[in-house]
């Protein structure tokens, strides 16, 4: 079975929230295209070097990732070790001093060809290594069969609870670590299925979600 299939997923909202109190009370918070990508990375399965092309924008706000081999698959003819592939995308950012940023929603598109019996997951796991046991992570799973059988685009819209915000560390400069995994499981052993992921994108201006605070 040939599949075409294509995945693009992006740090991404408008209209970013901005909570911060500062010692008068509430406060604007700094403008979130203040965040600049100082430099981008990449490390997995899913992104051996030479498979993936990195640019940032100009401004320094938006960073772009091309991938040759974000690709998973199942089913009969396909190595097992095939099911399941990660790739770790590492930002170094520079920020206001003063305050602390996190991620607050941010939404993945993707296409998916799943046979019934096949069960997609993508789970997106955020941490800053200055505190890499702090993490929160999110997944979307797509069962297959039906309208999948024949391929779909999806979106992953992920909404971080509150709770659970993960926030840069005070001072000016933090990484970002966002590792997307996508894996494939099956009850049918003569079904196929296959994700891909193509590209991604990842931005700080127009297309991130941010809860801004002030470092205490």
């Amino acid at each position: 079975m040939k599949y075409a299939a294509f995945l693009l997923p992006a740090l991404a909202a408008a209209s970013p929230v901005a909570q911060v109190v500062a010692p008068d009370g509430w406060a604007d918070a700094p403008d979130p295209t203040k965040i600049q990508i100082v430099s981008a990375s990449f490390s997995g399965n899913g992104c051996p070097q030479g498979s993936v092309s990195t640019t940032i924008s100009p401004d320094k706000t938006v960073v772009t990732f091309g991938f040759d081999r974000f690709q998973t698959y199942i089913g009969p003819g396909f190595n097992p070790t095939e099911k399941t592939k990660n790739c770790q995308l590492h930002l170094n950012l520079k920020y206001p001093t003063g305050f602390q940023f996190a991620v607050v929603e941010s939404t993945y598109h993707g296409y998916a060809q799943l046979d019934k019996g096949i069960t997609g997951t993508f789970y997106s796991t955020y941490y800053f290594s200055q505190d890499a046991k702090a993490t929160t992570t999110t997944q979307t799973s797509i069962a297959g069969g039906g309208i999948w059988a024949s391929g779909q685009v999806y979106t992953k819209a992920d909404r971080i609870p509150t709770a659970s915000y993960i926030y840069s560390p005070c001072g000016a400069n933090g990484i970002l670590n966002v590792n997307n995994r996508i894996a494939l499981t099956s009850t049918n052993s003569s079904a196929a299925g296959e994700i891909t992921n193509d590209d991604a994108t990842v931005a700080f201006t127009q297309q991130v979600n941010l809860m801004w605070r002030a470092c205490k």
